[in-house]
């Protein structure tokens, strides 16, 4: 729920872009249902910024005592200080199960969207080949784990699902268009959770920076 009124009862400011990391932090807020002012930085850093992070990335997200730039530090932060709705399960075996699937969501799909969604400065179209045809082999080959539970291999909303639908909702930016026969368990989980409230939330934003 980005919040464009400049008060004390804001609690996050969020800095981010139109990328893939800044919208799984803006899912990830609106599913907490945390208030947070958000700035979009379409261009060029300002200088506060280089201060707050000295990668320069974005997204990062800032509050009294904190100035945080990785999403997975991010998450953790927010999971444990919002715990309601939690997106972790309750058990430790199985919060570590779920943390390790989200890793490899990020490093087998989330890395080769990062290579696909390439700003065109640098863009490299052989890389681009490969991860093109990596991913869409592996959404094909994997898509019928979409269709045993509610959510991506959980009976639950979790972080897997907020890192995964950014991603999925880029598939037509990235020229992807998987073989509807193969991949329905896939598609249908698209249509139910691209209806969620806080994914339609993350989407509809506007810059009120």
């Amino acid at each position: 729920m980005a919040n464009s009124a400049h008060c004390f009862s804001t609690q996050f400011t969020l800095y981010a872009d139109h990328g893939l990391n800044s919208h799984v932090v803006r899912l990830l807020l609106e599913e907490k249902q945390l208030d947070y002012r958000l700035i979009v930085i379409e261009d060029e850093r300002p200088e506060e910024l280089i201060e707050l992070n000295p990668y320069h990335t974005l997204p990062i997200l800032v509050n009294r005592d904190v100035a945080l730039y990785e999403i997975n530090v991010i998450f953790e932060y927010l999971e444990e200080r919002h715990q309601a709705p939690r997106l972790l399960p309750a058990m430790p075996s199985e919060r570590a199960k779920m943390r390790q699937l989200a890793w490899r969501i990020q490093k087998d799909w989330l890395s080769q969207g990062y290579t696909l969604l390439t700003h065109p400065d640098s863009f490299d179209e052989i890389q681009a080949h490969h991860a093109k045809k990596s991913l869409c082999d592996s959404l094909v080959t994997l898509a019928p784990l979409f269709g045993y539970r509610p959510y991506f291999m959980s009976d639950d909303f979790g972080w897997c699902d907020v890192l995964l639908l950014p991603l999925l909702w880029r598939l037509p930016q990235m020229n992807i268009s998987l073989p509807t026969h193969l991949v329905k368990p896939l598609l249908d989980y698209q249509t139910e959770q691209f209806s969620r409230k806080s994914f339609l939330s993350s989407i509809n934003f506007e810059d009120i920076s």
